[in-house]
């Protein structure tokens, strides 16, 4: 047994530290692990390979990085669920936590993504807002400020842990919608950084992500959300999310069109139109990994700010070969 208890925690950095390892968790596994020790991928597959840590290193860097958010139940919860037991939201109760409607499942079964309204309150999207701003050492009434060095050529933020992002991780709706779509309660919420697009002036123009996916092509297709929490009103020309709304649908047949020595990421760059889709502030998008998505050009006047999040069940299918 591990210092925090976590088998798989030693079966992991132990495979990160050995190329062409064999004894890798699955998939899913992974995720469940990183995400309930409240770590995010890239910063933990970087300090694993740039630092080389001992495994009692590992787990005191996990300690100080994730701090309060680590808790006894919440390793306990993790725990548990690493070793198969079906475990209820972290959140708790979601029997009387308003969610998705019909109307809404319905758009969801039809187009792949769906607009959760309130998500979380105006107050705690201001909050997060806020923080990101600061982070970037920004005003939100300043343009001047918003073209700063400190953003660089990107709409990422590596903001990961303000006490204002963590909270939005776990509204009650964003987990109740969730549930409702992956059809279980036993979620693992992403650690994912923030966003904020700004608009396009001579000195700064969008660098996308443009069209794209995050998945792999390969068959068989399997069910994965993603979603984008907008912390100010975003409108359709102010670099709002973009996709091809219903394409989950079609994605077979239009594989099947991609010419031969054309990637399919190519292909729909040169072919697919994507729709921005706007919402106001503490609304969520959530959508099916295989629609074609990614940001747009913001040619409003204020930035677009926003929270990236997925959340995930302990474990589920997915599709071990990578094509895309």
């Amino acid at each position: 047994m591990t210092g925090l208890g976590i088998e798989q925690l030693h079966t992991y950095w132990a495979c990160q530290r050995t190329p062409g390892c064999v004894a890798r968790l699955p998939q899913d596994v992974e995720k469940t692990l990183l995400a309930g020790l409240r770590l995010n991928v890239l910063e933990t597959l970087r300090y694993l390979h740039h630092e080389q840590p001992s495994f009692e290193q590992f787990e005191t860097w996990i300690i100080e990085r994730s701090g309060s958010g680590l808790t006894e139940a919440s390793l306990d919860r993790l725990r548990r669920a690493l070793a198969g037991e079906m475990v209820g939201s972290e959140v708790g109760n979601l029997d009387h936590v308003e969610g998705l409607s019909a109307e809404d499942l319905a758009h969801w079964d039809e187009h792949g993504y769906v607009i959760l309204r309130n998500a979380v309150s105006a107050e705690a999207a201001i909050a997060a807002e806020s923080a990101i701003y600061e982070f970037l050492g920004m005003s939100r009434d300043d343009p001047e400020s918003w073209y700063r060095e400190s953003l660089g050529h990107s709409i990422w933020v590596p903001l990961l842990r303000h006490p204002a992002l963590v909270a939005n991780r776990f509204a009650p709706r964003i987990h109740k919608a969730h549930a409702q779509l992956w059809g279980r309660e036993d979620l693992w919420v992403t650690i994912d950084q923030g966003g904020l697009n700004p608009p396009e002036c001579d000195k700064w123009h969008f660098p996308g992500p443009h069209v794209h996916w995050d998945a792999t092509l390969a068959e068989p297709h399997c069910l994965e959300l993603q979603g984008i929490l907008y912390l100010a009103d975003v409108a359709e020309d102010q670099g709002a999310f973009s996709c091809v709304p219903g394409f989950h649908r079609t994605l077979p047949q239009w594989l099947k069109r991609v010419p031969e020595g054309t990637t399919a990421q190519d292909h729909a760059r040169s072919t697919l139109t994507m729709t921005p889709i706007a919402a106001k502030r503490g609304d969520m998008i959530i959508w099916h990994h295989l629609l074609p998505h990614g940001s747009s050009p913001n040619r409003a006047q204020r930035p677009r700010v926003a929270q990236y999040m997925s959340l995930r069940p302990t474990r589920y299918a997915y599709t071990e070969e990578w094509k895309n």
